[in-house]
């Protein structure tokens, strides 16, 4: 999946890998049962469900997509370790300089920190944007979604609140 990225976003949503439908689909979040779009839409980021493959309308929201597998898809229980690529995230987000990285699900976060994390807001890193991790929104997650730490997010964002 091609990165979703741009100088100065408010927010950048980086998954594990992209889903199998995402990847035939060639759009973000397109499996069925994925609740990113329309839980984007019911925390305010934007104005109504979009269609997966209406993806690139997101920048004009001020928000980002990446993944931290670029050259893998699945589900994360099928994307090897080596497939992260933690610096490559790293490069990328300081290039476009979001105020916040959302990970949308602990695995992608825990593969780019080097630990195991619980939701919400993380440690703090020099000269790096604010970081949160999200519940999953995959269906395959769907045992562990809890809406309200994507509402907190929305605050955050809607507040300019990026301490961590």
């Amino acid at each position: 999946m091609p990165d979703l990225l741009a100088p100065d976003l408010r927010l950048v949503v980086c998954g594990s890998a992209a889903g199998t439908a995402s990847a035939h689909r060639g759009a973000y979040y397109a499996g069925p049962g994925n609740k990113f779009w329309p839980i984007l839409a019911e925390i305010g980021l934007t104005p109504r469900v979009l269609r997966p493959a209406e993806f690139p309308l997101l920048r004009d929201f001020g928000i980002g997509l990446t993944d931290l597998a670029k050259h893998a898809f699945g589900p994360d229980r099928t994307i090897g370790r080596g497939d992260y690529d933690a610096i490559g995230l790293e490069v990328r987000i300081r290039a476009c300089r979001p105020a916040l990285l959302a990970f949308n699900g602990k695995r992608a976060a825990e593969m780019f920190l080097g630990q195991k994390v619980a939701f919400g807001a993380q440690p703090s890193r020099p000269d790096f944007p604010a970081i949160v991790v999200l519940p999953s929104t995959s269906g395959l997650a769907a045992g562990h979604w809890d809406a309200a730490w994507w509402h907190a997010m929305a605050e955050r964002v809607r507040q300019n609140d990026f301490a961590p």
